[in-house]
């Protein structure tokens, strides 16, 4: 048992214990290298699945932690380091004096309305950046998300669900943690992808809005998880943009949820009071949602044919409601390949079109600093097609002078180590359906 004072990996002198949950403790500590007040995550897996699977867990963990650790934001936790002592994993991550969601849902049943949208609106941020450099969290819930004593919120244990099965079904049926906030692709063994952040941050707010989960609680997690596999949820009580917000982030069909820099959009609009855009067109597959009118006002998300859900080592077959009436998709042209990379003064950068419809197109451009040196800002310049419009974009700043797109930097993604890329991207409309490839330029500041 780790005892304070102790010293980790010759360097991180543990002070107190400020947390503790069924995978292990968080100690608040000191970087004696650094002069510097952490936070250290001591990963205890073998007392909460068995020691075999608990090895396993510890080193998925530190190949995970490592991967993260590239992720600066101003509001996600930032994992410093990844050490081991005596075989026992640890995790320096940036100190927070902060409470977490979970804690203050405690005290109060549900926060005001302008709350809930500040804080989607910062976390959706920080899962949007994390999404771009090709991170899934897959344990958004109430107890990730941080709130400082500033009232800044800021997402916790990035990439660190996927090692330890954390609200989710592991490869051995064993479920840790409450499946409350699991999409329903999650729910029925699916694994975790981008949409399936997107679905629980929405569950996640859900319940700091109305009080409770959208599928409710459950003390037998059995139960809870066929609720979640079935996808019934109840539409928020609360009307308003950030009613629909939530409803849009909370469908069952993953491709027909916003990605994550879309629901910062949208989170954006509801803070600044603007009107939210609407949905952009997706492709759509043989099934469809719908709206079916209900006692309460239930939204019931149906699919074509039974569910297949793994809970326990149990194999539960559950039929689902087949309300809906298949449509035929028209076909959706392919996005054109990536332009070739064009280097200027200091740095590359790529344009790639990642989806797009007829009167729009989606964008990631890829910045990479291919020199020996770091570099401390950039900026990349296109010509925008005639009858081209930006409607959004995230991860930088822009500025248009006619046919001219100019994109810096955001102040978190400035600096590029030797070698290390990061991504911004834009959503915009067009007149015709072609959504070109103009050559981009990029260079240092």
């Amino acid at each position: 048992m780790t005892d304070a004072g102790e010293l980790i990996a010759g360097r991180y002198r543990l002070a107190e214990r400020v947390g503790q949950g069924a995978m292990g403790v968080v100690w608040r500590a000191r970087d004696e290298r650094l002069d510097r007040v952490v936070a250290v995550k001591q990963l205890d897996y073998d007392a909460a699945i068995g020691q075999a699977a608990g090895e396993e867990a510890t080193q998925r963990a530190l190949r995970e932690a490592r991967l993260t650790a590239r992720l600066r934001h101003p509001h996600a936790i930032t994992v410093h380091d990844v050490v081991e002592q005596d075989g026992e994993p640890y995790l320096v991550m940036e100190y927070l004096p902060s409470r977490s969601l979970a804690e203050i849902l405690l005290d109060r049943e549900s926060l005001p309305a302008g709350d809930v949208a500040r804080i989607g609106r910062q976390a959706a941020s920080a899962l949007a950046a994390a999404h771009a450099e090709g991170i899934v969290h897959r344990d958004v819930t109430p107890g990730n998300v941080l709130i400082g004593e500033d009232g800044v919120a800021k997402i916790a244990d990035f990439g660190i669900s996927r090692a330890t099965g954390e609200g989710t079904v592991t490869g051995g049926g064993f479920i840790a943690g409450t499946p409350a906030y699991l999409s329903p692709e999650v729910a029925n063994g699916r694994e975790a992808g981008f949409p399936a952040d997107v679905f629980s941050l929405g569950s996640t707010l859900y319940r700091a809005l109305e009080g409770t989960p959208p599928f409710g609680t459950d003390d037998n997690a059995i139960a809870l998880l066929l609720r979640v596999a079935r996808e019934d949820v109840t539409p928020p009580r609360h009307d308003g943009p950030l009613a629909e917000v939530l409803t849009r982030m909370l469908q069952r069909d993953p491709a027909a949820r916003p990605s994550m820099a879309e629901v910062q959009q949208l989170f954006e609009a509801v803070t600044d009071g603007r009107p939210l855009p609407p949905p952009r067109p997706r492709p759509r597959t043989g099934t469809r949602l719908l709206r079916v009118r209900r006692p309460r006002r239930r939204l019931v998300l149906a699919a074509a044919a039974g569910a297949v859900l793994l809970a326990a080592g149990v194999l539960i077959g559950t039929a689902l409601v087949p309300d809906a009436t298949p449509v035929v998709a028209a076909p959706v042209t392919s996005p054109p390949p990536p332009t070739p990379t064009t280097a200027d003064l200091g740095c590359a950068a790529s344009y790639e079109v990642t989806n797009s419809w007829p009167g729009g197109y989606q964008v990631q451009v890829t910045v990479r600093n291919d020199h020996d040196e770091d570099l401390s800002g950039w900026s990349v310049r296109w010509t925008l097609p005639g009858g081209h419009h930006i409607t959004g974009l995230w991860n930088g700043d822009y500025t248009v002078d006619g046919p001219t797109v100019t994109v810096g930097n955001a102040a978190w993604n400035a600096k590029l180590d030797a070698g290390a890329s990061t991504t911004f991207g834009f959503i915009a409309l067009a007149q015709s359906s072609d959504a070109g490839r103009p050559a981009v330029t990029c260079r240092t500041l």
